[in-house]
């Protein structure tokens, strides 16, 4: 079912009316009978019906149902190659990414690592305003210098979440004599790396089912592979007793939700056990001490902590300054040292929000030259590309996330990065591939993208600057030509109405746990009709409201982040709403509070 609002024309937006247009789309799935014949809340299956939910097995988790590593392609000669390494005593460097994915990866190599019993294991992250992003040679050469506890370079290098584009950084690597296994998930290009392994679900000729596994997912299947591997070698003993991998699973769930990759049934699983560990006091030191630092229950840890309070902190690191922080954060086993780095990175994080908000300022700003957003004479392109050369590279991502909300656009943001040259971090909207629209450009207009990769819904890139305009032309024409007119609608998916008896706290309680909720398995969200009874701003930039339900009378607490009262409706006092259901804790008490997503005139 559609409520739709706005009417759009041939796909097009006036300017001024972006932030307003909408449509309020609602999921109506039929409810299987496996389903209806089930114990859950009622409200529970009409929700998991809506995202393709048919049997009870696809939310009761079990690690059993977790895919087989050996579906991936290679990992049987990665899985040998560093389990040689790990008997014969060589020295491994772990060379990860700067991001929440890469961090988690990192550590739950390096910390199964040395379970396995290797003595000489570190980790190399670049630093992106030196060396940018993967196994370049630049960073091949840093490693090759560094001296182990043995005195010597490395012997094996490991890539996590990245390697599948670094051509020229496993030819150097070869050149110097040391050895390569690339894991990650990135989309590979046409040509692959020459390393001794790749283990990549989304490589040519890797049968692996589900191909949005993150980073830190398959780092956690390599080193499944490779205890398995030391088992035949009846390597693990009395001394060394085998280790149970699933005491990583914390570091797996936050890496996969971090990523936001699509949620499916293999990456819940994951993730659902990770939070148990959690939330049963077993995670790691540093999940616990961010989640502390942030003022959040470790005992009531979600998917939603994961997505919007641990990962944020730990993601500042690598935006301005270095992942290492992050890292050792991760690797602690200590409490008051793990604390000590969670405070940093939220220290990081509070100055990541300040330059986030200068810049998103600057490119409305911005916008406003480039659209005539005050008279609304001309419209927003289908796709924006954005520059400024006072950005800061560490934070264009969060930049472009932002602008692509409020415009619904696919948006790319580009900073200096010296040299002539400019990086740009893009964000897309459902029914874009962002990382085809880069590969198609790059194809049609040799040498005007220097270096790109990523995923359907985010990518990276380095273009000349003085191609940047020939490039945001370029663009917007290829997004033109793919996307569909319906695509720029910018829709609203709920679950409906929900009855007034549902809205409590352990309704929103169940909801809150009852599956890890995220990217395509999206968090219960409703729409209905209220009257506003009374509001204000808090914070100086939130709308307070108090609503009264329609068919029932009852009045409920309700919170718009980031939304005013020039968000309300003129005129009559009637609303439609698209809201979750949360718990406000306050001072002991604990009350029923919607978190309003979208407000729009009740027609």
């Amino acid at each position: 079912m559609s409520i739709v609002t706005h009417q759009m024309s041939e796909g097009k937006i006036l300017a001024d009316q972006v932030s307003m247009t909408s449509s309020i789309v609602r999921r109506n799935t039929e409810i299987s009978k496996a389903l209806n014949d089930s114990d859950l809340h009622p409200l529970l299956k009409k929700i998991y019906a809506n995202r393709g939910v048919t049997t009870l097995k696809q939310v009761t988790y079990s690690l059993n149902d977790l895919l087989d590593y050996s579906l991936l392609k290679d990992i049987d000669i990665a899985s040998e190659i560093i389990a040689n390494a790990i008997m014969q005593q060589k020295n491994i460097l772990i060379v990860g990414d700067f991001d929440a994915d890469g961090a988690t990866s990192s550590a739950v190599m390096i910390r199964s690592l040395k379970a396995f019993g290797l003595l000489d294991v570190d980790y190399l992250v670049p630093n992106r305003f030196d060396f940018g992003y993967g196994l370049s040679p630049q960073i091949v050469d840093v490693a090759a210098q560094l001296k182990s506890t043995s005195g010597s370079p490395p012997d094996l290098i490991i890539t996590v979440d990245n390697g599948i584009s670094s051509i020229e950084g496993v030819k150097r690597a070869n050149n110097l004599g040391i050895q390569v296994v690339v894991t990650d998930h990135h989309l590979s290009a046409d040509e692959l790396p020459d390393a001794a392994a790749i283990v990549n679900p989304n490589q040519p000729g890797c049968d692996f089912p589900t191909k949005s596994i993150a980073g830190v997912g398959v780092a956690f299947y390599v080193m499944l592979a490779v205890r398995a591997v030391l088992r035949e070698k009846n390597w693990f003993g009395e001394k060394l007793p085998e280790p149970n991998m699933a005491n990583y699973l914390d570091l797996v769930a936050l890496g996969t939700v971090a990523d936001v990759v699509p949620l499916d049934e293999n990456n819940r699983i994951l993730i659902e056990f990770g939070l148990q560990r959690i939330r049963a006091n077993k995670g790691c030191a540093g999940i616990n001490a961010l989640l502390t630092i942030a003022g959040k229950s470790i005992e009531s840890c979600s998917s939603q902590d994961f997505g919007f309070i641990v990962g944020p902190r730990l993601n500042a690191a690598g935006r301005l300054d270095d992942m290492s922080v992050g890292i050792e954060c991760l690797l602690s086993d200590d409490y008051e040292q793990a604390l000590h780095y969670a405070t940093m990175l939220n220290q990081m994080n509070i100055q990541r929000r300040q330059i986030e908000a200068e810049m998103l300022e600057q490119a409305l700003a911005l916008m406003d030259q480039q659209v005539s957003l005050l008279t609304g004479s001309d419209e927003i392109p289908d796709a924006l590309a954005l520059y400024d050369e006072q950005w800061h590279q560490g934070v264009v991502g969060l930049l472009a996330s932002r602008i692509k909300e409020k415009f619904h656009r696919p948006v790319i943001a580009f900073a200096d990065s010296g040299n002539g040259e400019i990086k740009g971090s893009g964000r897309s909207i459902p029914g874009l591939h962002i990382r085809d629209v880069l590969d198609a450009v790059s194809k049609q207009h040799a040498g005007l993208i220097d270096k790109f990769g990523g995923h359907a819904m985010a990518a990276g890139l380095t273009i000349k600057k003085d191609n940047f305009e020939k490039f945001k032309k370029v663009f917007n024409e290829r997004v033109s030509s793919v996307l569909r007119p319906e695509d720029l609608n910018n829709n609203s998916e709920t679950d409906g109405p929900i009855d007034a008896k549902y809205l409590t706290i352990d309704t929103s309680e169940q909801l809150k746990y009852a599956s890890p909720w995220g990217q395509l398995f999206p968090e219960p969200a409703f729409d209905d009709c209220f009257k506003v009874a009374n509001w204000r701003i808090v914070g100086e930039k939130h709308l307070k409201l108090d609503l009264i339900k329609e068919d029932s009378g009852e009045c409920f607490a309700a919170i718009a982040f980031n939304k005013t009262d020039a968000d309300l409706p003129a005129g009559d006092n009637s609303i439609r709403i698209v809201y979750r259901l949360d718990v406000n804790e306050f001072r002991g008490n604990r009350s029923l509070q919607l978190i309003v997503q979208h407000i729009e005139a009740v027609n």
